[in-house]
């Protein structure tokens, strides 16, 4: 039985505690708020996963070294922008040698950092204990165990193997790589994509739109990765494509229903007001364009979403936008094309 530490208790780490209770571990969360640990050592988690019962393997504590104490593998499920400032906090309280879980799917305000990036720096974790979780992971779903897949991303293949052993259920399926650049940009960017998609259903625009922009950010993922040194192969798996149609598509993606109500005409603090929880699209935005202009690659969706979030244009103005660009063929011989 693996003792594990989940360090966050929103919905996706609640989730993903429910897997590795049902994996056979022991789960114990970190939460900020008192009144959601009291709620989950009851059962639950009302303000996250609402009606979902919980395992009695999992319990709650609001003390980071109460939770992170004995614990053979650490989750981090905070949000993306605030784990520097989590890890500078309390990430001296996780076990030397533990695989260290990132389940954010973000790129860092200011440094452009990835999040294991992150993770090695702020809280001084070694690259090789460094797991990225990542793939069509709608929390919702999961939690209610319908099937779906994962990648596991470690530059250690025996870290991933470890971790995969601890988080395979019936209902869960995780598949090991150790691409961990592919994996991190694949899960940051898809989010800002799915934010265009939203506004395109916003505006009302059908399925041809849809697939359009879905199809065109999968190219621009795959450019950005690509120039990071990515495989190219990521980006057709889980980690890429099917964490791309999941979050674009589906109306449990808060980066898609953020999106939708951009598209519908509200401010993005109307937006965030209406959701009430985090999109992480919104602010890594700004961040996945200044790493793709770092890095010479063109960025079209991205960049309109950020002229949308961040310098208020309105969202009816995005798609003529998107479609009055130069010409050009399809196809380009070299990741960096334009």
């Amino acid at each position: 039985m693996v003792h594990v530490a989940v360090m966050g208790a929103g919905n996706w780490g609640t989730a993903f505690a429910g897997i590795l209770a049902d994996a056979g571990g022991t789960v114990r969360m970190w939460s900020r708020r008192q009144e959601i640990a009291d709620q989950i050592n009851s059962g639950c988690n009302l303000e996250y996963l609402p009606g979902l019962q919980l395992s009695k393997a999992i319990e709650a504590t609001v003390d980071p070294e109460q939770a992170c104490a004995g614990s053979e593998i650490v989750v981090l499920a905070v949000p993306s922008q605030t784990l520097r400032a989590n890890l500078e906090t309390w990430g001296r309280a996780v076990p030397a040698g533990a695989p260290v879980i990132s389940l954010m799917k973000g790129v860092e305000l200011g440094t452009t950092m990835r999040m294991s990036e992150v993770i090695a720096e702020a809280g001084r974790v070694e690259q090789e204990r460094i797991v990225v979780v990542t793939g069509p992971n709608l929390a919702t779903e999961i939690a209610l165990h319908q099937p779906a897949a994962s990648v596991v991303a470690c530059s250690d293949m025996g870290a991933a193997e470890r971790v995969a052993a601890a988080v395979a259920t019936p209902y869960f399926r995780p598949y090991t790589d150790p691409d961990v650049v592919g994996a991190e940009v694949c899960g940051a960017t898809k989010n800002v994509i799915a934010l265009a998609v939203g506004m395109a259903e916003g505006l009302g625009f059908g399925d041809n739109t849809k697939a359009t922009i879905i199809t065109r950010g999968l190219a621009e993922t795959t450019r950005l990765g690509m120039s990071l040194g990515a495989d190219p192969q990521t980006f057709l798996g889980l980690a890429g494509v099917g964490d791309l149609i999941a979050t674009c598509m589906s109306p449990l993606s808060r980066n898609h229903s953020f999106g939708v109500h951009l598209g519908r005409g509200m401010s993005v603090d109307e937006a965030a007001a209406q959701l009430r929880q985090t999109a992480e699209g919104v602010k890594s935005c700004q961040s996945i364009l200044a790493l793709g202009h770092d890095r010479g690659v063109d960025l079209p969706i991205v960049e309109q979403v950020v002229a949308v979030v961040r310098d208020g244009l309105p969202a009816h103005e995005v798609g003529p936008k998107l479609m009055s660009r130069d010409l050009k063929a399809e196809k380009h011989s070299t990741p960096h094309a334009r």
